[in-house]
């Protein structure tokens, strides 16, 4: 399903993707997997309900900390809510923005979500909601994972 999400990034403008059926036959006849298909759609369909249904009611005291939940804590490990709180504090991601981003990870079928997917996750609700993208970002989201990353 990654792959998926990558395929789309790379060949659509959000505005631009076309949705159910169609989507499905696009994918179909660039070789993708029918049950990888339902599932990215499924996903993707997800992400819409989650930009209607997650919200911060107010804006947080910047002295605040969201706290991960258990469940957060195993699927997403150090590495994705390093990158995620990385993320907020460059002020790169708001915290509707991280809720959709924990929301969409944690609706992954891996039991534990590697960084690099993590990022593909991070790219595709950033992407789906038109949200504007530093240079800088868009290249450390679509980088390799060859070394450890470090987050200041």
């Amino acid at each position: 399903m990654v792959d998926i999400l990558v395929y789309l990034f790379e060949n659509y403008l959000p505005d631009a993707c076309p949705g159910g059926e169609a989507l499905a036959r696009k994918l179909t006849a660039a070789g993708f997997d029918g049950d990888e298909i339902s599932e990215a759609l499924d996903w993707l369909a997800g992400l819409e309900q989650a930009q209607d249904v997650t919200c911060v009611p107010r804006r947080p005291d910047p002295r605040s900390q969201r706290v991960f939940s258990r469940e957060e804590r195993t699927k997403l490990g150090a590495d994705c809510l390093d990158l995620l709180v990385f993320l907020e504090r460059a002020e790169a991601v708001d915290d509707h923005l991280r809720e959709m981003i924990i929301d969409r990870a944690l609706a992954m079928a891996d039991p534990q979500l590697s960084l690099a997917k993590f990022k593909v996750v991070i790219l595709a609700v950033m992407w789906r909601r038109q949200q504007a993208m530093e240079a800088l970002l868009l290249e450390e989201l679509l980088a390799e994972d060859d070394e450890e990353p470090t987050y200041h």
